[in-house]
């Protein structure tokens, strides 16, 4: 069998699409996942990303880690998933879509996605950090010279520790560059490894960030490029959070299964 996929990328975090409306997919076969998504035996990415039909909405995303098990929701994944399926011919500017942690609206303008993120209730301090859930979890760690970093080494600490061993998390590493300024470095659970950039990271930290003084819009540097998060205060938490940066189409094949 072979198989029609698009590569895409959203600041260097990169994707395995696949049009998945006629439920052709093998989508339990983890390991067959896991071979598309390395970048020695396979296609390559950080991740895949089904696109499906649902009634009710544009469409559905569901999202794979690159060890090939479900992951949770994936920022720079949907960004790339509402630019597909602007190729696809399903939706024009406007997006209302389905993904793991419940429903989404987008707007393409230009070179950017606007992603409406879900509203975050409450931030947890960890010590001097913190720990969040914007769609999938993230532990937040401010830092000096975050380019000089191990995040791999400091990342996997965190990743393994006692709490978080089971379930796992994501681990951000922030410098702040100015006000309104950060730059994010990431450990992503699944691809076990730093990756160029994580949407729900670069939320994650720009929402803390907003805890720590910072005024919204938030500009994020990450090693893949820049994103903007957009946010308003609700009490403890965050809502109308916008996840804004570009999603762009590497290439696109066909590979035997």
């Amino acid at each position: 069998m072979a198989l029609n996929f698009y590569k895409y990328q959203g600041t260097g975090n990169d994707f395995v699409m696949v049009d998945n409306r006629k439920l052709t997919f093998p989508a339990k076969d983890e390991a067959l996942v896991n071979r598309l998504c390395d970048r020695r035996m396979g296609i390559g990415s950080d991740g895949l990303i089904l696109l499906q039909d649902h009634p009710e909405y544009d469409f559905e995303m569901v999202y794979f880690n690159a060890d090939g098990r479900l992951g949770s929701m994936c920022g720079n994944g949907a960004r790339c998933a509402v630019r597909f399926a602007r190729q696809l011919g399903l939706i024009e500017d406007v997006a209302h879509f389905l993904a793991a942690d419940g429903e989404h609206q987008a707007s393409v303008e230009r070179d950017l996605i606007h992603l409406k993120m879900n509203d975050v209730a409450s931030v947890e301090q960890v010590g001097e950090d913190y720990f969040l859930n914007t769609g999938s979890p993230h532990y937040v760690r401010f830092v000096e010279n975050v380019q000089e970093l191990d995040a791999f080494a400091d990342g996997r600490a965190v990743r393994y520790n006692d709490r978080f061993r089971a379930a796992g998390t994501n681990v951000n590493f922030v410098e702040r560059l100015s006000e309104n300024e950060i730059y994010v470095r990431t450990y992503e659970r699944g691809v076990e490894d730093e990756t160029l950039s994580c949407g729900t990271g670069v939320t994650a930290c720009a929402l803390v960030a907003g805890m720590e003084g910072a005024e919204s819009p938030v500009s994020v540097k990450t090693l893949g490029g820049e994103l903007q998060v957009t946010f308003k205060r609700a009490g403890e938490g965050f809502h109308q959070i916008y996840l804004i940066g570009p999603a762009k189409l590497v290439y696109s094949g066909t590979v035997a299964l």
